[in-house]
């Protein structure tokens, strides 16, 4: 009988070490499950408003910067640019006129003093100022409509990944209404929410290892960026009738909020690819401690 007691108090101070050996390493190591794969969305937006004659991506595939994705029908903004031109032609003539004139008015009166009047000369120098800042005015519009059908040619504006893509020829895409979602492969971070409890003496800098559901058996390292200073509140919200909602809880219970921390990658293993939205497993690892 004796031996069954002392056998069982050494199973129970076992465990008793052991599970505050592991509290204690949580303690020093802050780890959570909730934690999210992030990344930039970059919105592709059209410049401008037409139909799409052509589509160079498919869903879910990968483009660099500078890729075509897709183009507009550019044949109106090509004849709003050839009006434009011809108005910078007319507006050249018209101040090639005025320079004339003044300069002749000029050289008469040079010649002869009083032949032409002070008013006319006046009107002759402004005539030259109107023309002037009229073709500075008509390149404006050139350089507008040169713009615009160079926007017809939609490209990424960063290297990425397309997703949810439902863009097809002969859609109608209207300007600055974005049309496809590009994802910037070169901002992936991780957010991982941990208990207000586990935040203390953690800081900006601070090592960390990352797995994902997806690859548990891959650890990607990273360090802490940042931590959220502040998160939504739920009680006292207004809901229906103007009045706060007050969600219920137990007085001998107090709930541990989850605050944000931004968590960036330092390394990605081989074979791993990052989604956004994905779950992930965070591990810090205080410099305190370390």
């Amino acid at each position: 009988m004796m031996i069954r007691y002392i056998t069982t108090f050494i199973i129970v101070a076992i465990a008793s070490v052991g599970i505050y050996t592991q509290y204690q390493y949580y303690a020093e190591n802050p780890w959570t499950r909730d934690g999210q794969v992030r990344a930039h969305i970059v919105q592709i937006t059209p410049r401008v408003t037409g139909p799409v004659t052509k589509v160079y991506i498919d869903d879910n595939s990968q483009v660099k910067q500078g890729d075509v994705l897709f183009e507009i029908e550019p044949s109106l903004y090509q004849a709003d640019l050839k009006n434009a031109n011809a108005q910078e032609l007319q507006a050249k003539a018209l101040l090639d006129k005025a320079i004339n004139e003044n300069t002749r008015a000029q050289a008469l009166e040079r010649r002869k003093q009083g032949s032409v009047s002070v008013l006319d000369l006046n009107n002759f120098q402004n005539a030259v100022q109107t023309a002037e800042a009229n073709l500075a005015a008509v390149k404006a519009v050139v350089e507008q409509a040169q713009l615009n059908v160079a926007f017809t040619t939609v490209v990424a504006p960063t290297d990425g990944f397309i997703t949810n893509l439902n863009l097809r020829v002969g859609a109608q895409v209207v300007a600055n209404n974005p049309v496809v979602a590009l994802i910037d492969e070169n901002s992936f971070w991780i957010e991982g929410f941990f208990k207000e409890t586990d935040l203390q003496d953690v800081h900006a800098g601070d090592k960390a290892s990352i797995t994902l559901m997806m690859n548990p058996n891959d650890v990607i390292e990273a360090e802490v960026d940042s931590i959220g200073y502040g998160i939504a509140k739920s009680d006292g919200s207004t809901g229906n009738t103007l009045l706060p909602n007050v969600n219920p809880n137990f007085e001998w219970i107090r709930l541990a909020q989850r605050i944000p921390v931004k968590v960036i990658i330092n390394h990605v293993p081989d074979g791993v690819q990052l989604r956004v939205g994905t779950t992930a497993s965070v591990k810090i690892f205080k410099s305190s401690n370390s």
